[in-house]
């Protein structure tokens, strides 16, 4: 938790928003002191100043934080464990000519993990096949009948991407079938590692501080010790030149947002040049994305984030698991545009299961009250969409959540977390006591597989587990606001200056403005449960935005019923692009009385 939420004076005398928290300045003492020697040093105006010091940054870090450098950020790819091993044994299967077989997790990482080592492998013209797991006939990870296929298709080096690191059973039955497995992955590792060269940043033998990295940060970085390998044996001529693995930085970029990492360190950098790549619409897969789902603007974190992810799971999720590897991969811009086509089809389906999903886990969760942790499980679930309703339930109630989608005895789920609750780390134990058949995750994000009488157990698990850890994430639960603004001073200088410390995202959150005693003027129903207001200040300059999927929720509720009244607002700012004009708009995400009282309970 920051330490500015423990703070004692609210921001603006707000002890209870309309969503139940406290308004605390990012920046406590030692963060102000940050942003004025941040200003003075660097001639940066006081507010970037003060983002950029809420974030963590110092005065002699702020000028390579505004502009990333990857050439000064990128340590050497030996530095993770076991990467030379990786780089040594897949140079020699380049160099002899061995067929590789990739196999990828269905998911935005594992799709552009694959395409990122495949396009590598196109330009060696080394062999290879592409596997990816078909989420409701396989399972996540390697298993032994895709492995099996593999081996009888002639594969002598198996490379997993996004998967592996815990998959024992599956890789030593690589083994006996002549197999040889290099594991590029980024999920928690247990003590015992499987039958391969396993490269994870969070090995626990592993000291290379890169955990924060996605599985296609650790595939480039592979890449890149591979690539240097080939080049001192004179592997690249005139005949093969050596390709530019720079160009592969918009899959790496693409992945890292998608897959929730922070963006901080080098990760930053790989997001801040992989979305100058984007903008060059070099990549015909991503260019014929871009296209069918509307997206206006150069590229940026909400793009890949909301419009970009979705459609290359919606594949994994209800459709060809594979299409969106493929995709990546793809130079021919018309098969690109039609399988964009296909997997934005897919997307609308999968918004309509998933909205039937969530209705009856959202009326389950509430008839279930007050645990620690939500658990719901449907009989009839696709489990393709479980892991966005665990995601839209730990919205909702703010608190750790799972789904579980129930195939006979068997059930596939997936859990999201809130800060300060590691959920990867719950799960490794509930596995270790037997109540989990398989699971793994991160801290915010995990899978598990469960046998159906063992449901109410770790339900039993999480309440034991995580009782005392939420209660203490909700006591100390509040909303960090960076400065506040008027109306007027929410302008297109403003939101200039603020792009220079983006791409925001995990580990970089959006600056959050508040705006006091504005009146709302407007308060209208806009798309699929969403909310547009207006609301003027003291000197009639006027703001307006939207409150996503805020009707029917008590943010939505708050906010009609307070039409016509001084509000304080709290959000982000947004650049909306319409018929060739650029407005400056808020997206609301708080909101509380101009009075010094507090809301009701939500």
């Amino acid at each position: 938790m920051d330490e500015s939420l423990t703070r004692e004076r609210p921001l603006l005398g707000v002890e209870r928003s309309a969503l139940g928290r406290t308004w605390r300045e990012r920046l406590d003492a030692a963060g102000q002191g940050r942003a004025l020697a941040i200003a003075q040093v660097h001639g940066l105006s006081d507010l970037l100043a003060r983002v950029l010091a809420g974030r963590g940054v110092g005065a002699q870090e702020a000028e390579l934080y505004l502009d990333p450098s990857l050439r000064r950020m990128m340590p050497d790819p030996y530095a993770l464990r076991d990467m030379q091993r990786a780089a040594e044994r897949l140079a020699a299967a380049v160099e002899s000519g061995e067929k590789i077989a990739i196999f990828g997790d269905y998911d935005v990482d594992g799709a552009a993990s694959a395409a990122l080592l495949s396009e590598f492998l196109t330009a060696a013209g080394a062999p290879h096949v592409v596997r990816i797991p078909d989420r409701i006939f396989e399972g996540y990870g390697p298993n032994a009948k895709a492995i099996g296929e593999l081996a009888e298709a002639g594969a002598k080096l198996l490379v997993c991407v996004d998967c592996g690191t815990a998959s024992h059973a599956p890789l030593a039955e690589a083994a006996g079938l002549g197999l040889e497995t290099i594991v590029l992955d980024h999920h928690q590792a247990p003590e015992i590692l499987p039958q391969a060269i396993v490269v994870n940043p969070n090995r626990q033998d592993d000291l290379s501080g890169l955990g924060q990295l996605c599985a296609a940060g650790v595939v480039f970085m592979a890449l890149v010790a591979t690539n240097r390998l080939l080049r001192a044996r004179g592997f690249w001529t005139a005949a093969r030149p050596e390709p530019d693995l720079l160009l592969g930085l918009d899959l790496v970029a693409l992945a890292t947002i998608a897959d929730v990492a922070p963006l901080t360190g080098l990760n930053r950098a790989f997001v801040v040049k992989g979305l100058a790549l984007m903008r060059a619409r070099g990549r015909p897969g991503l260019t014929a994305l871009f296209d069918v789902a509307g997206a206006d603007g150069p590229p940026n974190p909400y793009h890949l984030g909301f419009l970009i992810g979705p459609r290359i799971n919606a594949g994994g999720r209800i459709g060809d698991a594979a299409l969106g590897a493929r995709l990546l991969a793809l130079r021919d811009a018309a098969e690109a545009r039609r399988i964009a086509e296909n997997l934005d089809r897919l997307n609308r389906e999968r918004r309509i299961v998933e909205a039937a999903t969530l209705e009856a886990a959202v009326a389950q969760a509430a008839r279930d009250g007050e645990r620690a942790a939500i658990l719901v499980a449907g009989e009839t679930w696709h489990p393709g969409v479980v892991g966005l309703v665990a995601a839209r339930l730990k919205e909702k109630f703010r608190r750790p959540a799972f789904a579980v989608a129930f195939d006979a005895a068997l059930g596939t789920g997936s859990g999201r977390s809130v800060p300060g609750i590691d959920l990867g780390h719950i799960v490794r134990q509930a596995v270790g006591a037997g109540i989990l058949a398989k699971g793994g995750g991160h801290a915010m994000a995990a899978g598990i597989t469960l046998e159906r009488d063992k449901l109410e157990a770790f339900r039993e698990f999480l309440e034991a587990s995580l009782a005392e850890k939420v209660a203490a994430a909700g006591a100390k639960e509040g909303l960090a606001i960076d400065a506040v603004l008027t109306a007027a001073g929410a302008n297109a200088a403003l939101y200039a200056a603020l792009e220079r410390a983006g791409p925001y995202g995990a580990g970089n959150p959006e600056p959050i403005f508040a705006f006091p005693a504005h009146r709302l003027t407007e308060v209208l129903p806009v798309g699929e449960g969403h909310l547009r207001w207006r609301a003027e200040a003291g000197d009639g300059a006027s703001l307006e935005g939207t409150a996503f999927r805020a009707m029917g929720e008590p943010l939505g509720e708050v906010l009609r019923a307070a039409r016509g009244t001084c509000v304080h607002l709290v959000g982000s700012l947004t650049l909306d692009r319409w018929n060739g004009r650029e407005k400056i708009k808020l997206r609301l995400i708080d909101l509380a009385p101009a009075e010094r009282r507090a809301f009701a309970a939500a």
